[in-house]
């Protein structure tokens, strides 16, 4: 079994979407664990409505006060029952096979695989990144690597006792810390097996989302932006990334010095 973790904050509006995907499931040897970090529409109502019926798989409910999407995953690893861990973000969705291509793939996994990833598509169906048609099925790499070969967001699942290992750090006042930071983390501790083709994950970007909304994020969480890109500076081996993180941190430790946006 595996667990699909989603950490939500007011996506009450697209929760229904991705259940949907979830009942669609192939395989049902999921649980759902759903963490609401703090919601103010109607999300209570829906995770209320949820628990009355049957869905064909374990539902976990956590609401925990607003705090972010990276503390949210932090409680909803610690209340995982499975081995391995999938993060499906609430406003995304799933392929039908995409829980019976993991077990395929975690049937296969050696003691040393800290990870699986996939591939992402927007709901029209198009392929998130670059068509990797050229390159292996499947190969081994890090995040950080596998991000300037596929440049595109992507889907991935962990080991549940590596995650637990490396739970994303809090900052008063902030709430949101790069997703990279952690991945990176875990990629240090094993293998993660990167599937150049195989698409089992739907996705697009909303407009209040961070990928459309950078500046503002790093704006508001200047400490926890400047851990990652700090690591990164640290990590990357070319001059090239080396001076970009190094910027990105400077700005970083210039918005800590100007406070917090008004």
């Amino acid at each position: 079994m595996i667990t699909i973790l989603t950490a939500t904050y007011n996506r009450c509006s697209t929760l229904s979407r991705l259940l949907k995907s979830l009942l669609e499931q192939s395989s049902k040897e999921f649980e759902w664990v759903l963490v609401d970090d703090g919601s103010s529409d109607e999300t209570q109502n829906f995770i209320e409505e949820l628990k009355e019926k049957n869905l064909g798989f374990r539902l976990t409910a956590i609401r925990q006060n607003n705090a972010g999407k990276h503390a949210a995953i932090n409680s909803g690893v610690a209340a995982a029952k499975s081995k391995w861990i999938f993060i499906v973000d609430s406003d995304d969705a799933l392929v039908p096979d995409a829980v019976e291509t993991i077990m395929a793939s975690v049937a296969t996994a050696n003691d040393n695989t800290a990870g699986l990833c996939y591939r992402r598509a927007y709901f029209s169906g198009e392929l998130l990144g670059n068509d990797l048609n050229t390159v292996e099925q499947s190969f081994v790499s890090t995040p950080t690597e596998a991000g300037k070969i596929f440049e595109g967001d992507l889907a991935y699942i962990f080991r549940a006792d590596v995650m637990s290992r490396f739970p994303f750090p809090i900052f008063k006042n902030e709430k949101f810390v790069p997703e990279l930071y952690i991945w990176n983390k875990l990629g240090d501790a094993g293998d993660i097996v990167f599937f150049a083709r195989k698409i089992i994950y739907l996705c697009d970007y909303l407009e209040d989302g961070y990928t459309l909304n950078f500046s503002r994020y790093l704006r508001a969480n200047p400490k926890g932006f400047f851990t990652f890109y700090w690591s990164q500076f640290l990590r990357e081996k070319t001059v090239y990334y080396k001076l970009k993180n190094l910027i990105r941190s400077v700005q970083c430790l210039l918005y800590m010095l100007l406070g917090r946006p008004r």
